[in-house]
């Protein structure tokens, strides 16, 4: 039998209405929404998941088991607003984001 919340259970995300991300992190979120992918899968698989055509939790196939590169843009949205999600709590809460080593000035997203 599932587990079931409790009935009296509310969510209370990180408020991150205000949060506007800079647009130079564009390609740190697609990592990101890779790396989500990538663990998900990696999780599934070491659970007994394979890959099928369509979802099927009885037999443990999932049709996202390939390549975050051969997901269906769905997917992959799903994963970037969790990337994006993540980033804006990790701001709203304080946190800076820097710029990675090496990188001018002029391209840093911070």
């Amino acid at each position: 039998m599932p587990l079931r919340p409790p009935i009296d259970y509310r969510p209370e995300p990180v408020e991150t209405s205000g949060v506007e991300l800079d647009a130079k992190i564009e390609p740190l979120i697609e990592q990101l929404a890779r790396n989500a992918h990538d663990v998900w899968a990696r999780e599934r698989l070491a659970q007994g998941w394979v890959y099928g055509p369509a979802r099927d939790d009885t037999r443990k196939h999932h049709p996202c088991l390939i390549p975050y590169e051969e997901l269906p843009e769905s997917e992959k949205e799903f994963d970037r607003q969790v990337a994006i999600g993540t980033l804006k709590a990790i701001t709203a809460l304080g946190y800076r984001l820097t710029s990675p080593p090496g990188e001018t000035r002029e391209e840093r997203s911070d």
